[in-house]
């Protein structure tokens, strides 16, 4: 295994990483900062406004976004299996 290979396998993984987890988390953030400016504006500063419509957003996400996701790590590591005997070498 040279470095060229190990190198590709860590960019390939970090996508991956990236390409799932990065809907879910910029939906959090957005839904986060509206909440943040109807806290601020109405002055009401109560933890589970903050924290049930994350919640939900991400539970929605995650159900609509599930199969895609299972759909793209299923293939990464399909392709991964398929290049282990290049992995070993």
């Amino acid at each position: 295994m040279n470095i060229d290979l190990v190198q590709e396998l860590l960019k390939q993984t970090l996508f991956m990483a990236f390409l799932l987890a990065g809907p879910i988390l910029l939906l959090t953030l957005l839904v986060g900062v509206i909440v943040s400016i109807f806290q601020t504006v109405t002055s009401i500063q109560e933890m589970t406004l903050s924290f049930m419509p994350k919640v939900l957003i991400i539970s929605t996400a995650l159900i609509v976004a599930g199969p895609w996701m299972l759909h793209q790590i299923t293939i990464f590591v399909v392709s991964l299996m398929q290049r282990l005997p290049d992995l070993a070498k």
